[in-house]
């Protein structure tokens, strides 16, 4: 079924956009992640990929022409399919086919939908006043969080203070003001959500009342899931997040002064956070006495391991039921929505080896006697799978419904645990660094994951991933495929045990690989070529550096 492309909001202050340049033109086959055209905003040249795959069936504005966010700008569907109904409708499919949220489209009448753009601006907004929308941070973001506020009500902004730090489906990311003035309203307390758009606060010249402004709003996509979609439009239902400024005097929520529960933001600075990585400390343990609980220098010099009341259990009284619920953060419901689409749309299969580490233990041991060297078994199985995935590129594929892709490059996403979950950051041609930079790109990228400084471009692009439990005492696991990766590696511990050499039972070493296919693109005996072209380079690390 066709697709109607919008103009997208590429910034939050943006009301429409020039196509610079078409990348992609009539007939062309569009993949999903494809660059399809270069927008010209109020703030820059932007590249905007498609969420969508098909065939490219029309163009509706052409190079230097110049349309409103949320217009019609070109329609995606299968190649030859008759899209007259869709052309002759107007703007019908383009309001009800955002490319945010990548729905297809409704059947809902041309006049319906010019009704509620016209009751969407409404209201009448006072002079120099700007509403502050919740910004698309990432490019599968729906909704978002508000972590902390950096700017308070009253607080004079100017363009480029940072205004929040806003929760996505990928990381915390702080979010700049596009505008000057006062900010007069917030709309979102710390810890709500709100899907993209929705009001998340007001900006304007100090004392202008925004009452009506904030009672009132509503993004244009709230009103169209609300509108019938037949029916003559009812009238719209009072916003439910924003509230009149009265809500300055809302009762506080109370800051946590006492360590974090796990899934719980930390708050903390940044020589706080670089000190406790640089000293091993986890800040989840830590109490803050800075402003608002937050960790500062001074806590982490005075930190005292096991003092922290963190680490106790609550008490619950013998026989009695006791239970907490944790709201589910964004980076929770991506991890759940991503990994439940892996696991009951790829066809897992699972290939077990177990590999002899006394070469790799004696090698490590001697590489790091070199000054200022310092690698872990990790890198070297980052490697290893690296210079494995380019002579087995099948196993470093994607799948598609018409082909697979067979990457030449290698990308290892490297999966690192944080309190709300798990992340993959990758490290980028991997086969072409060496063991040493392979070892400080993945602990600075740990650092920041920890951290939730991680960029969405530092945790996208792998072909191919890495999950070590080893550390934790685990011998053996299986893990859910990344996709569109088509492959993960679990790696467990390093166990000493009895083992048969040359016809004698000595005492060695061994660790356990577990390696996830999608049957689809991997078949048995390609993942087991991969595995024994790892053996090679584990048992036999010198020759990685060939």
């Amino acid at each position: 079924m066709a697709i109607v492309v919008n103009m997208p909001r590429l910034s939050d202050t943006m009301e429409e956009g020039t196509v610079a340049s078409w990348l992609k033109k009539v007939g062309d086959k569009v993949e999903e992640g494809d660059i399809l055209a270069e927008i010209e905003t109020d703030k820059a040249t932007m590249e905007f990929e498609s969420f969508n795959e098909g065939t490219l069936l029309y163009i509706g504005v052409q190079e230097g022409e110049t349309t409103k966010v949320d217009e019609l700008l070109a329609i995606i569907g299968e190649e030859g399919e008759d899209i007259s109904a869709l052309l002759n409708g107007g703007d019908t499919p383009a309001e009800e086919n955002k490319e945010a949220v990548a729905e297809p489209a409704k059947a809902e009448t041309s006049e319906s939908v010019t009704e509620e753009k016209q009751e969407a601006a409404s209201v009448d907004i006072p002079e120099g006043v700007v509403v502050v929308t919740m910004p698309r941070l990432s490019d599968t973001m729906e909704e978002g969080t508000v972590a902390l506020w950096v700017k308070k009500v009253g607080d004079t902004v100017e363009e480029g203070d940072i205004l929040a730090e806003i929760e996505t489906d990928k990381a915390t990311m702080e979010f700049e003001s596009f505008q000057s003035g006062t900010l007069l309203y917030i709309g979102l307390q710390e810890g709500e959500s709100a899907k993209v758009d929705e009001l998340l606060a007001i900006i304007g010249p100090a004392g202008t009342d925004v009452s009506d402004v904030a009672k009132n709003f509503k993004s244009v996509a709230s009103k169209e899931e609300e509108t019938p979609k037949v029916e003559a439009p009812k009238p719209a239902a009072p916003a439910p997040k924003a509230e009149a400024p009265k809500v300055e005097t809302k009762k506080e929520t109370p800051k946590p002064k006492k360590p974090a529960k796990s899934g719980e933001r930390i708050l903390a600075s940044p020589l706080a956070k670089k000190m406790a990585e640089e000293r091993g400390i986890n800040l989840a343990h830590i109490t803050g006495t800075g402003e608002n609980g937050r960790i500062v220098k001074f806590d982490i010099e005075n930190f005292v391991p096991g003092s922290s009341a963190g680490a106790v259990g609550k008490y619950v009284p013998t026989g009695q039921e006791d239970y907490e619920d944790v709201p589910n953060s964004q980076m929770r419901k991506a991890i759940a929505k991503s990994l439940t689409k892996s696991k009951f749309s790829a066809p897992h299969y699972y290939l077990a080896v177990e590999f002899d580490m006394d070469n790799a233990i004696a090698f490590r041991k001697q590489f790091n006697s070199i000054p200022d060297t310092k690698i872990s078994f990790n890198d070297m199985v980052v490697k290893a799978c690296a210079l494995a995935l380019k002579e087995h590129p099948q196993v470093n594929s994607q799948w598609f419904d018409d082909k697979m892709r067979l990457n030449n490059h290698v990308h290892i996403g490297v999966a690192v645990a944080v309190p709300d979950g798990l992340v993959v950051p990758v490290v980028r041609f991997a086969n072409e660094q060496s063991l040493p930079q392979i070892g400080a790109e993945v602990k600075e990228l740990a650092g920041k994951a920890r951290n939730k400084k991680l960029t969405p471009d530092e945790m996208s692009g792998s072909t191919f991933t890495v999950s070590n439990l080893g550390m934790f005492g685990i011998d053996y696991f299986t893990s859910i495929i990344n996709q569109p990766n088509s492959a993960i590696l679990s790696v467990g511990a390093i166990v000493q045990k009895p083992v048969v050499k040359e016809g004698q039972i000595v005492v060695g070493n061994t660790m356990k690989l577990t390696l996830a296919c999608d049957h689809r693109t991997v078949d048995g005996a390609t993942g087991a070529q991969f595995l024994q072209t790892l053996k090679g380079y584990i048992e036999n690390p010198v020759t990685m550096l060939v």
